[in-house]
């Protein structure tokens, strides 16, 4: 078993699990930890928990040690100027008259490279503003494209649910969802109904889709030919939760029968 802990960042919603370095953290924590790009501050999101190897992509990276109120500082700077260099992205992004959304910011904590992340339906050629932005801010950037899932799971939203987006809640990865999960539900296949605030198909549609593919394994197809006790007769519908379904014999004639085991 290995101690960790869950850390997230303000460059993305996800969580992270790092190795507590032998220190005493605790949730809500402010942490320094290097990633592959520098240095950053990140909140740890969970107490130190243990996990089995096999859970875990090893090795792991370690927390350096607890932020400092000069650390804190230096992030809530970093924020602002990155807010600034949101803006100026858009502005030059329009000057040079490429479709980019542009849709966050993030500094390092070490200025070691400034993030910038952005949504367009085609691909963008975007050396020319990669250069300048290199030019005016003296550090590396990254510029990446998300998609509108992405978007999302980063600028938050209610859902249809009248609760707060999953993928900007707790998910932390997308899980491919399809039509089919939709019609295994019995959902109507309306789009204002089946798609969320991304304009994609609702992530929790994934949520009980193994549940009713187990429940309808001993059921007929809807429209198949069955045999009942007062002849053959076509299955009309069913119902999963009671694991019944009615049989019409004739158009005078409904009876329901109930799934065999």
């Amino acid at each position: 078993m290995f101690d960790i802990i869950a850390i997230s960042f303000d460059s993305s919603p996800n969580k992270y699990y790092f190795s507590p370095n032998n220190l005493k953290l605790k949730k809500n924590d402010r942490v320094i930890v290097e990633k592959e790009n520098g240095i950053d501050i990140g909140t740890c999101k969970t107490n130190i928990i243990q996990e089995k190897k096999e859970n875990l992509v090893l090795p792991l990276k370690y927390v350096k040690r607890k932020a400092t109120k000069e650390d804190v500082l230096k992030d809530q700077k970093n924020k602002e100027e990155s807010a600034k260099a949101l803006l100026y992205a858009k502005k030059l992004a329009q000057q040079l008259h490429l479709k980019m959304n542009f849709i966050t910011a993030n500094y390092t904590l070490d200025r070691s490279q400034l993030y910038l992340s952005y949504l367009s339906e085609e691909r963008i050629d975007f050396r020319e503003l990669a250069k300048k932005l290199a030019q005016k801010y003296k550090t590396r950037i990254e510029l990446r494209q998300v998609g509108v899932r992405d978007k999302a799971k980063i600028v938050g939203g209610i859902g249809p649910c009248g609760l707060f987006l999953c993928c900007n809640s707790f998910l932390t990865d997308f899980s491919s969802v399809s039509i089919n999960m939709a019609k295994n539900q019995f959902l109507a296949l309306n789009p204002n109904k089946i798609n969320g605030v991304c304009g994609r198909l609702l992530c929790c549609l994934n949520y009980e889709d193994e549940v009713y593919k187990e429940l309808k394994q001993n059921f007929p197809k809807v429209g198949s030919k069955v045999q009942t006790i007062k002849g053959e007769g076509k299955v009309i519908s069913i119902d999963l939760f009671h694991q019944t379904y009615q049989v019409e014999i004739d158009k005078n004639t409904v009876i329901e029968e109930t799934v065999k085991e």
